[in-house]
């Protein structure tokens, strides 16, 4: 099981993502926090394996409370789960040491995944953030889109229709919702997600997500 200390103000949040992981299975929220303060002691407590933080805490921001636990362990994994997108959270968040920046709208399929690849030592960046760091050439995104032409010379197991399916995958859309995204039939969705899983040697859509966005595929 992996140990998570769960860092959210608002109870009706906490309780909503306690259950979601009880039910998925694998996750187990070991302790709670409302505040940044409450954050800091729980964690020296429990020794989770990653916290998961808000960036709106009452008392003061989730990001000065990652700077603080991480002066306490600076192994300590920090997943920032928030609503907040603007891009000085973004680079403060990053900046302070968080692995993670994940918005709050994400599947829960999803987030599991990220949760064991932070684990593992990884980082994940929200698809959403990715102009952020782009514009503001921050060295961590490649400051330019992959051409067609590229994509073709780096993946060519995939095709381009393959490409922006596994890229739906990756934010966490069911195959209704990739089929109208893509204005196309429920059932052609599903077999092109088969096509990918199978391309991409993997067991199912979530290890396909991991593997793209390990690989660097979206």
């Amino acid at each position: 099981m992996i140990k998570i200390l769960l860092v959210e103000d608002h109870k009706l949040m906490r309780v909503g993502l306690k259950s979601l992981f009880d039910e998925i299975g694998e996750i187990e929220v070991v302790s709670e926090a409302q505040t940044a303060k409450e954050a800091i002691e729980k964690y020296k407590i429990t020794h989770p394996d990653i916290i998961l933080m808000d960036i709106g805490l009452p008392d003061f921001s989730g990001i000065e409370a990652t700077k603080k636990i991480l002066e306490t362990n600076n192994l300590a994994k920090i997943i920032m789960l928030t609503s907040h997108i603007s891009e000085q959270d973004v680079l403060d968040s990053l900046h302070a040491g968080a692995c993670a920046y994940v918005m709050k709208d994400i599947n829960i399929e999803i987030l599991k995944m990220i949760i064991k690849t932070i684990k593992d030592g990884a980082m994940w960046l929200d698809p959403q953030v990715v102009p952020i760091l782009r514009e503001k050439n921050c060295g961590v995104i490649p400051p330019r889109q992959m051409s067609r032409a590229m994509f073709k010379e780096q993946h060519a197991n995939l095709t381009q229709r393959e490409y922006e399916v596994l890229k739906l995958v990756v934010d966490g859309k069911s195959n209704n919702e990739i089929a109208q995204e893509l204005t196309i039939s429920e059932h052609t969705a599903k077999a092109h997600v088969c096509n990918i899983i199978q391309k991409l040697v993997v067991d199912d859509r979530t290890q396909a997500a991991v593997k793209a966005l390990k690989e660097g595929l979206v």
